[in-house]
């Protein structure tokens, strides 16, 4: 890597919007005499697709391969950092550059099949199969896939089954039955394939563990091993009506300095130690939200919505103690790189559309748009869940329901 760095040169050869794309970890770049160095871990895990012009730089021969290597020490991170604080914001409370947002046209795709933004309608069920599917499922579903068909788009499915201690395989193939059962078609899916699978979340974790790793590097995250409890017992933690979510009391915002985090790639992102202490306590990741900053959004079916972070929401969790995303740096990665282009969802889940927005906006991916639906209640005016075992589509059937029958009047 050169020891210098002409920013100008950089700004001036930068390259084109969706040139890179591929399966890996952070990718750094810098251009200087016509020539690209690339991290050494891109380099072993990046399947790149450059357009002629590019080629000519003859960026993957061996040559520039090594030089990259023997280049890559402790002062390429550091030299890179200085580098971009010449053109981009700092990153909060680092005094350093935002090593992955400082790149949203570099934006790495999490699937070696994804060939740039997606141009053409892309919708999305996305049920998980912690219980059978209710009759509000399928009517939010119903929506998302009748958009998919206005639109002339692809209507993709994926099994949410990231939460292993609540998931069971039986609800899995009942998923899948009573969905075809309904009158839902999916063109990609676990059933059918496709080229941007796979398409059960449980599958995907290194998918997750790359961004994970990314977020950790633009120092957006930090290490918390604060309890339910705790945060419960904390002053500054209401629950939200719609938002089951205590605002984080920050307790453990601060100490991220004392935290001394693995830099090994291999091992998984939970490992960490104290300086003086050898075992591991129970510690989540937290995504440490802008306080006091407005996130806004247009909704395309309740119109323009507004959540003000660290008053709304606090900082979330994105990684949990037993070494699983949460559900907020899943649903991310996976709509990213499976090119959704519309997110159709429940009305509850409107601020955590706030916080995915930030995700989004660290990882320098361009987000989808969003249609929340309202919820549908039982009788008694409560909100339909899996625990409703009589609206269950499964018993609906099973009782002789047919579909159009239980589809008039949506």
């Amino acid at each position: 890597m050169p020891a210098k760095f002409n920013a100008k040169a950089q700004r001036r050869q930068a390259i084109p919007n969706g040139v890179v794309g591929g399966l890996g970890t952070l990718l750094r770049d810098v251009v200087r005499h016509g020539e690209v160095f690339f991290h050494p871990c891109a380099l072993a895990s990046l399947q790149c697709s450059l357009p002629t012009s590019l080629r000519s730089a003859k960026i993957f021969q061996e040559r520039g391969r090594s030089r990259a290597r023997s280049a890559y020490d402790g002062k390429v991170r550091s030299g890179l950092s200085d580098a971009l604080s010449a053109v981009h914001p700092l990153r909060p409370g680092t005094g350093r550059a935002p090593l992955v947002a400082a790149w949203p046209r570099y934006a790495l795709a999490l699937n070696p099949n994804r060939t740039g933004s997606a141009k053409n309608y892309r919708g999305r069920l996305a049920p998980s199969p912690t219980g059978y599917l209710h009759l509000g499922h399928a009517r939010t579903f119903w929506i998302a896939q009748e958009r998919a068909r206005a639109h002339g788009g692809t209507l993709v499915l994926r099994n949410d089954d990231i939460d292993a201690r609540r998931f069971k395989l039986e609800f899995v193939a009942a998923m899948i039955e009573d969905l075809r059962w309904f009158g839902f078609e999916w063109r990609e899916g676990p059933d059918c394939g496709g080229p941007l699978g796979p398409y059960n979340q449980s599958e995907r974790s290194q998918f997750y563990r790359t961004a994970l790793d990314q977020l950790r590097t633009g120092g957006f995250i930090y290490p918390c091993t604060c309890s339910r409890k705790d945060i419960a017992a904390a002053a500054r933690a209401p629950h939200a009506a719609d938002d089951d979510e205590p605002i984080y009391p920050g307790t453990c915002r601060d100490r991220s300095d004392k935290w001394q985090v693995t830099s090994d790639m291999n091992q998984t992102p939970a490992i960490m130690s104290l300086p003086t202490r050898h075992s591991s306590p129970r510690t989540n990741w937290r995504f440490r939200v802008p306080d006091g900053e407005t996130i806004s959004f247009p909704d395309e079916n309740f119109g323009p919505q507004h959540f003000v972070a660290g008053q709304d929401f606090g900082d979330f969790v994105v990684w949990r103690h037993d070494d699983v995303p949460a559900y907020q740096l899943s649903v991310v990665v996976d709509d990213a790189a499976m090119q959704i282009t519309e997110v159709v969802r429940g009305e509850d889940l409107l601020k955590s559309t706030a916080r995915q927005l930030l995700l989004y906006r660290a990882l320098g991916w361009p987000p989808p748009k969003f249609f929340h639906c309202p919820l549908m209640t039982d009788e008694a005016g409560v909100r339909l869940a899996k625990r409703h075992d009589a609206l269950s589509l499964r018993q609906l059937r099973a009782n002789g329901a047919t579909p159009e029958a239980l589809r008039r009047g949506w």
